[in-house]
């Protein structure tokens, strides 16, 4: 079992930045690809960024050149450092813990950011 515990969140004006955590707990946790998603009422769950347990990178284009995913398994942590924020960064962000060939998967509870002037 994957416990997932985000931080960081809170409130920022555009232009600015935060760096989101994600604690992670659990054995094996090199071996897993991890995501970040965001999500705002009515809308649906949006993928932002995600590295592979192998480190490869891809993000959504609204946040490329903005956003930097990374991680450090020796802390069992994932990072989401965002830079330039705008207004509709404003979302509840999630992280998300998966493995390939496998249906394990694990969810965070969330943290929440906005951008307001």
């Amino acid at each position: 079992q994957v416990q997932l515990v985000e931080s960081g969140g809170g409130l920022v004006q555009p232009g600015g930045s935060l760096r989101l955590s994600c604690a992670a707990s659990g054995s094996f946790f090199s071996m897993y690809s991890m995501d970040w998603y965001r999500q705002t009422p009515g809308k649906q769950r949006e993928l932002v960024a995600s590295i592979t347990s192998g480190g490869r990178t891809n993000y959504a284009d609204s946040v490329k050149g903005r956003f930097t995913i990374s991680r450090d398994n020796a802390k069992n942590t994932v990072y989401l450092q965002m830079n330039s924020l705008k207004l509709e960064d404003t979302a509840v962000y999630y992280c998300h813990a998966r493995r390939d060939y496998s249906y394990d998967n694990y969810w965070g509870q969330g943290t929440q950011v906005t951008v307001s002037s």
